[in-house]
């Protein structure tokens, strides 16, 4: 057992968790365990007196089962997956392919879909995962609020997708992706799963190789908001007047309404996002006829398109995968069909969320049941509970505990705002309200707009900062759809001047935007709001929750303080390997069983960040470039080479083993008299040069996958005859000289590094041999810009870049600093860009592996040209492999001659830059 930490941050977000809090007792703050926490969730104890319950935990058994067997699958290198699988599951893992690394989360819960659809029946012998009843299978992952399941769920389209355009007879897989959302809200914001977005998560997130974007560009994504799959029974049709007397809908009719451009296609994927909406009504429940209809809605559409088309899987997701019992008596129950969780205890050791602190600083006397502060649970006190269940008057004053806990909550809420203001944040720190029903809601937005509370900041009143959310408003604006499912858009007004449909358009654009910066909810401060705030809000601002309605399981505990609990940084400390902690203190919300900071102070600003992005007013300083996919070559059908040209390739002996002794084993012990040599010397005295030269050309052969003119079998056999000639040339040097000048030792290593002889002469047989380049672009954005960044933040040191369309420049080094400076003062330089999130990438190959280049700069000149600058200064064997594809790429581009002319240059010393820029504009900053 490990000591007690002042910081409930104990994982790194990107590797499976090592530690977790656990709770000893139940008045005692929870204490820190190695290993990771058993998948589960804990509820009151109904055994346990208040004071004394530590919550009773319910494992989910067969969630902790799957983990166990993933682990070890994962640790065999995912044995049994298709080699497309293989590929996407070995680039996820990449860390070099993206700005920042998947979450563990992230990667264990689309591995564990992998592993239930593709791994043989053989090993999931055991696994039995429930039905929820219907006639079609859902597996369901449960992920807490701010873990980055809509990334998720971009991976699972992609390995969906390409694994059906690689291999169409495969039918565990589909092209036809059908996504239901809960609300207009999310359903806008997953567009970003079409790859057709402009700001797909494909794109954002290097979701896939390059060489998989063609086969990505077939699926097919249609996504709805569940209201569309509604549709009329006979019953409903019988009851309404008119003379219109047409009949339900069939199967067929419904599905091609409801599926659009996927509408004939058979074998559909589902995606159900926030899919604890999407359940079965118990047989025995105390569900009202019209609340039966409303939930059945969703899965019964479902069971429609299942019946006329076929639902190959159904994927859920949520981080709150309860199904109501129907029972007032019973708990909610978690889905059945659960297989993998990451909740939101996992969340905060990981610092994947705000860390929750409970406020106590009254001094009244505690709950006399639960010994609990009366601010842990507002509601439930005997001198709130009845008067806010009560029909009031919006003018009716507040209990005067109620109005004594928002003068404190208040007068912390203004702490927070007064520090925010001095760090120089954009927005203010936001305090959210769930009250019980629409009159206690009216009765508190009437206090706030009055003022008469006791003590309570004034900021917190003003009327431009406050935002009382009409459920019902809201609601009828979420389900509002034109005849392409979207809504329409919001006009630019003064909310007063607009109809009643743009009202609840401008309101649910006010919701959305809480916490942005020019946006209409970007000074909102104060919100107040019935049930729960819709899924889809993600305000990163929030630093105070105040809970005033009956929280009667944990997972409603959950759900209220998740909608506060979304980071607003996710840059890593360096020194401690974690995320810093970034803090929401509640009132009223009683999560008994949840990891908790105990403080009495404000929480603090977020750490000052600074928002990248292109700057309108200097769209004249933009820069593009052809998005270059790769650069085929059009071979000579005779190879030769000029020797001379070819830099020579080092070898160190010492990489390869040339012997080995193994021996059995006998009770997990070596049995050193029975020792066997395993020589590679004597190999070597058996084999044939020419026999490991062909394997081994034709392995890169293969590698490349060179479009070249002529016979195959002829250009191999050239192939073969110049590594021959390589090998007994002078262009090879082996260290130490004894392996160098000994020739059986040299055959031994030559053999041994063969595949790296080969590679590395390989870029000079095409250059020598190329009669012709041609590019192949992305045919979804052949042409991309500066303007296509996508807005991000940083902490880095940064300077203004007045030359660029960027407005800042973010700093890795001094070096970059004087480039930037230097950049901006040249009169060589028309306009310049950091190539930082801006998607300019090279593809190379080193060691066999394709990798990701990002050059540092994109400089427009002056004369018409463009420049593309690398600050370098050792340079090492895998920097040569880089600057040896982009000068590729160059060449390639200006032989297209559609582009302008271009050139690479690297800067090796600080201060060069002047020389480069003179160079470039006379068209010798290639020659670098």
């Amino acid at each position: 057992m490990l000591e007690k930490s002042k910081s409930l941050i104990i994982n790194s977000p990107y590797s499976a968790p090592s530690e977790h809090w656990k709770f000893e007792e139940a008045s005692a703050p929870p204490v820190r365990e190695k290993g990771r926490r058993s998948a589960g969730y804990t509820i009151a104890d109904p055994t346990a007196k208040p004071h004394q319950d530590r919550g009773k935990f319910i494992e989910l058994e067969l969630v902790n089962q799957i983990r166990k067997r993933v682990d070890k699958w994962r640790e065999n290198n995912y044995p049994g997956v298709t080699g497309t699988t293989k590929a996407l599951l070995e680039h996820w893992k990449d860390d070099e392919q993206r700005d920042f690394p998947f979450f563990f989360c992230q990667i264990e819960a689309i591995e564990t879909l992998i592993w239930l659809i593709e791994t043989p029946e053989s090993e999931r012998t055991g696994i039995e995962i429930p039905t929820d009843g219907g006639p079609f299978r859902r597996l369901c992952s449960k992920l807490a609020t701010g873990t980055g399941k809509t990334v998720v769920m971009a991976m699972l389209i992609a390995w969906q997708a390409i694994n059906r355009a690689t291999n169409p007879a495969d039918g565990r897989f589909s092209q036809n992706i059908f996504i239901v959302a809960p609300n207009l809200t999310i359903r806008e914001r997953l567009a970003v799963l079409k790859p057709s977005d402009k700001k797909n998560y494909y794109d954002e997130f290097r979701i896939v190789p390059l060489s998989m974007t063609e086969k990505l560009r077939r699926a097919k994504v249609v996504i709805r908001n569940w209201h569309t799959l509604q549709w009329e029974t006979e019953e409903k049709l019988k009851e309404k007047k008119g003379v219109d007397k047409r009949g339900a809908k069939s199967d067929e009719a419904y599905v091609r309404e409801v599926l659009g451009e996927i509408a004939s296609e058979r074998n559909l994927i589902v995606i159900n996002d926030e899919a604890h909406h999407a359940w079965r009504v118990p047989v025995e429940s105390d569900f009202k006829k019209k609340e039966i209809e409303e939930a059945t809605k969703w899965v019964g559409g479902l069971d429609r398109i299942h019946k006329a088309r076929g639902i190959l899987n159904c994927f859920d997701f949520s981080a709150t995968p309860f199904a109501p019992s129907g029972k007032k008596t019973d708990e909610d129950a978690l889905f059945g069909w659960i297989v993998s969780d990451f909740g939101l205890n996992d969340a905060i050791e990981s610092g994947l969320v705000k860390t929750p602190r409970i406020v106590v600083r009254d001094n009244v006397v505690p709950d006399t049941k639960t010994f609990k502060p009366r601010l842990y649970h507002i509601f439930s006190d005997p001198d709130v509970k009845d008067d806010l269940n009560r029909k009031a008057d919006e003018k009716d004053l507040l209990p005067d505990f109620v109005m004594s806990a928002y003068a404190l909550l208040g007068e912390d809420w203004e702490k927070a705002k007064e520090e925010w203001d001095k760090s120089g944040q954009q927005t203010p720190p936001v305090m959210i309200t769930v009250a019980n029903r629409t009159e206690t809601a009216a009765r508190i937005n009437y206090a706030f707009e009055s003022n008469y509370f006791p003590a309570i900041p004034d900021a917190l009143c003003e009327k431009s900062g406050l935002l009382h959310i009409d459920s019902a408003v809201l609601k009828k604006a979420e389900e509002k759809e034109t005849h392409n499912g979207a809504a329409d858009k919001m006009e630019v007004a003064e909310p007063e001047t607009m109809t009643r449909g743009k009202q609840e358009d401008f309101l649910r654009e006010k919701v959305n935007t809480v916490g942005q910066a020019d946006k209409p909810g970007g000074r909102v401060q104060n919100v107040i709001s019935v049930g729960m705030l819709s899924e889809g809000w993600d305000a990163r601002t929030v630093t105070h929750i105040m809970g005033l309605r009956a929280f009667t399981s944990q997972l409603l505990c959950e759900q209220v303080v998740g909608r506060g609990l979304r980071r607003a940084s996710y840059e890593i400390n360096q020194e401690t390997g974690l995320f810093d902690p970034e803090y929401v203190n509640v009132f009223g919300v009683p999560f008994s069983f949840l990891p908790h900071e105990d403080t009495d102070s404000p929480p603090p600003p977020p750490q000052p960040y600074t928002v990248i992005q292109p700057v309108s007013e200097k769209e004249g300083l933009s820069v593009s470039w052809p998005n270059v996919i790769r650069v085929d070559r059009i071979v000579k059908p005779g190879l030769s080479i000029d020797w001379k040209k070819v830099s020579a390739l080092e070898i160190n002996a010492s990489e390869f083993p040339e012997i080995a002794k193994l021996a059995p084993t006998v009770d997990n012990k070596p049995d050193v008299s029975n020792i066997k040599t395993l020589d590679l010397n004597k190999l070597v005295r058996k084999s044939r040069k020419q026999t490991f030269v062909f394997r081994a050309a034709q392995t890169v052969w293969r590698e490349q996958n060179p479009r070249w003119k002529g016979s195959p079998a002829v250009l191999m056999a050239e192939l073969v005859r110049l590594a021959d000639e390589f090998i007994d040339s002078d262009r090879i040097k082996i260290s130490p000289e004894l392996y160098n000048s000994d020739p059986q030792r040299r055959q031994v290593t030559i053999m041994l590094a063969m595949a790296r002889i080969i590679r590395h002469f390989w870029l000079a047989i095409v250059q020598s041999n190329t009669e012709k380049r041609t590019l192949v672009l992305d045919e979804n954005r052949p042409i991309r810009s500066t303007e296509d960044m996508i807005p991000w933040r940083t902490r880095k040191p940064y300077e203004e870049a007045k030359k660029s369309h960027i407005n800042y420049c973010v700093l890795d080094s001094a070096w970059e600093s004087s480039e930037a400076f230097e950049l901006d003062r040249n009169k060589a330089v028309e306009a310049w860009a950091k190539n930082d999130h801006l998607g300019f990438d090279v593809f190379y190959v080193y060691k066999g592996a394709v990798k990701r280049y990002r050059p540092d700069f994109i400089i427009r000149l002056k004369s018409g040209g463009f420049l593309v600058l690398e600050t370098k200064g050792q340079q090492k064997e895998e920097d040569d492999a880089k600057h040896a594809f982009m000068r590729e790429w160059v060449e390639g581009v200006n032989e297209n001659g559609e582009f302008g002319k271009w050139q690479f240059a690297v800067s090796k010393n600080p201060g060069d830059i002047k020389d480069i820029l003179a160079g470039a504009d006379n068209n010798k900053a290639l020659t670098r």
